[in-house]
């Protein structure tokens, strides 16, 4: 589904998008593509097994998903990342930051196989981004910012589109209408660490916050975020 001009929703069980296994809702997550001038750009891959889908949305809404040059990836767990080595074999440029880099290399315990009762095929990402650090692809630039927590290897990822900010979240911020975090059973699941991404991403402008689940925020987003960081503070500190 379209979100706003040049930006489409292609993939994710919660809207029912795309359709893992019968009753499945958390197997596949959102998937974002951007329309440019010289080709797509993906955000988050799938878990591989509903590419079929994902690229049929990608046509109806008249475009080809051989025109995908780059694939950005939010963290490495299977529902995010299982598709990376579809999108690898297609040619596409895989962007995420280290750790996640490292294990979707090793296809590890990081990746949650064990939570979907799968095996992740790895595969390698081509540009690693560093906090803070910026890349310009297909005419965009896009800005890395590395949130570790919900998995070590979380990074959000923020561009200016049409006069606004906005900010792939991946599962930094849960899926529910407020106060709610990601999944906590990551083999590489921390608090510590989690409780401090909070804090920085609140402090972060955001007009539009497109998450790795379920609902899109077009409005109240930052609000959104700060509410998670309340319950963390109240729930996480000893």
């Amino acid at each position: 589904m379209q979100l706003l001009h040049g930006i489409f929703q292609v993939g994710g069980d919660l809207v029912g998008l795309t359709v893992d296994e019968p009753g499945a809702i958390w197997n596949d997550c959102n998937s974002y593509v951007i329309r440019l001038d010289e080709g797509l750009l993906l955000f988050d891959a799938g878990c591989g097994d509903t590419m079929d889908q994902l690229f049929a949305n990608i046509r109806y809404w008249g475009m080809d998903p051989a025109d995908i040059r780059y694939a950005f990836l939010t963290h490495p767990h299977y529902d995010h990342a299982g598709g990376g080595y579809v999108l690898k074999d297609r040619g596409v440029h895989l962007v995420s930051g280290k750790e996640t880099a490292d294990a979707v290399h090793k296809g590890d315990n990081r990746c949650c196989g064990y939570l979907y009762h799968k095996v992740f095929n790895p595969f390698d990402v081509d540009t690693i981004l560093d906090e803070g650090q910026k890349i310009t692809v297909l005419g965009l630039e896009i800005e890395a910012r590395l949130m570790p927590g919900h998995s070590m290897g979380c990074t959000i990822y923020s561009f200016v589109w049409e006069g606004k900010k906005v900010v792939i979240s991946g599962d930094v911020i849960g899926t529910k209408l407020s106060g709610d975090f990601g999944w906590s059973g990551s083999i590489d699941f921390c608090r510590t660490e989690y409780l401090d991404s909070l804090k920085r991403m609140a402090d972060l402008e955001i007009d539009y916050m497109l998450p790795g689940h379920g609902m899109v925020y077009f409005s109240g987003a930052k609000r959104r975020v700060e509410e998670v960081l309340n319950t963390a503070l109240m729930e996480w500190r000893q």
